[in-house]
């Protein structure tokens, strides 16, 4: 069963499939919504789940290219802008939050 995907957030949104990420989502979500980031910097993080795989899948989508960040997978090229992907297994949420921080943050080119 897919669990509807969250409201659109101004600058987040998550996607799971089962209650094993929620409650490190719901603080992840938080934390991005206290990012200061200058408004100017365009960005979007997506939180989900694919079906039979247990990691958490991360986002960060940027609307110009920015500088690798280590550990990022990426940059895929959308509609949206620049993409990069890290997946999550069992790294705890502060860990992950300060991840999303270092590529939301990313220099750009």
């Amino acid at each position: 069963m897919v669990r509807n995907p969250s409201p659109l957030r101004v600058n987040s949104h998550h996607t799971l499939v089962t209650d094993a990420w929620t409650a490190d989502v719901q603080t992840l979500e938080t934390g991005i919504d206290a990012f200061a980031v200058p408004v100017a910097q365009q960005y979007h993080v997506s939180l989900f789940e694919i079906a039979g795989d247990s990691q958490l899948h991360v986002n960060v989508t940027h609307r110009h290219q920015t500088k690798a960040v280590k550990g990022w997978s990426g940059p895929g090229v959308s509609a949206e802008g620049f993409i990069h992907n890290r997946t999550f297994q069992e790294a705890p949420t502060a860990e992950i939050l300060r991840s999303i921080r270092q590529m939301v943050f990313a220099a750009r080119v």
